[in-house]
């Protein structure tokens, strides 16, 4: 299996440094773009356009499931880069309610196909307002969400049940 953490740089250095005491493989960092970041309103530091993403794998000696040639199709028939222009959650994305650090599911979709196969669980602990789901489901994986917070589980559901029903629709 992978992990795959992300991050902006307030902890993500951190949390790749405890990756590394804990002897895991850090695969890759890449970093996701923003095309339309939130405006930066003190004016006093660069408006924040990326986020990191870290993969990784348990051990130094893990296997990991990279789907190549999926990636260079994403990426018009040349080798993906680490760095990875995707715009925020669309309106669409939100409308059965917003999460603070809600990701696009393009961009979870891209991290799922690279790394699993059709019919591969998918875990995500923090899983808000279930993105990560939503994306494990239109690419055919079994996905399993743990969420905390009562208000964003709900959310996830609404979304998850949302993505099942557009899926039984396209079969």
């Amino acid at each position: 299996g992978a992990i795959w953490i992300s991050g902006t740089r307030h902890v993500i250095f951190s949390v790749g440094f405890a990756m590394q005491q804990l002897g895991m493989k850090l695969l890759n960092e890449i970093a996701w773009e923003k095309p339309n970041p939130p405006p930066n309103l003190s004016c006093r530091y660069f408006t924040h356009s990326t986020e990191t993403l870290i993969w990784a794998a348990k051990s130094m000696k893990s296997k990991h499931i990279f789907n190549y040639q999926d990636m260079r199709a994403l990426a018009g028939g040349k080798q993906m880069k680490s760095v990875w222009r995707i715009a925020a959650p669309t309106a669409e994305e939100k409308s059965f309610g917003k999460h603070p650090t809600q990701k696009p599911v393009t961009l979870l979709e891209r991290i799922i196909k690279a790394c699993t196969h059709p019919g591969d669980l998918v875990l995500d602990p923090f899983a808000g307002s279930g993105t990560t789901g939503v994306a494990a489901v239109r690419l055919n994986r079994k996905f399993i969400g743990i969420e905390l917070d009562p208000q964003f589980a709900a959310l996830a559901v609404k979304r998850l049940g949302e993505a099942e029903r557009q899926l039984a629709l396209a079969l």
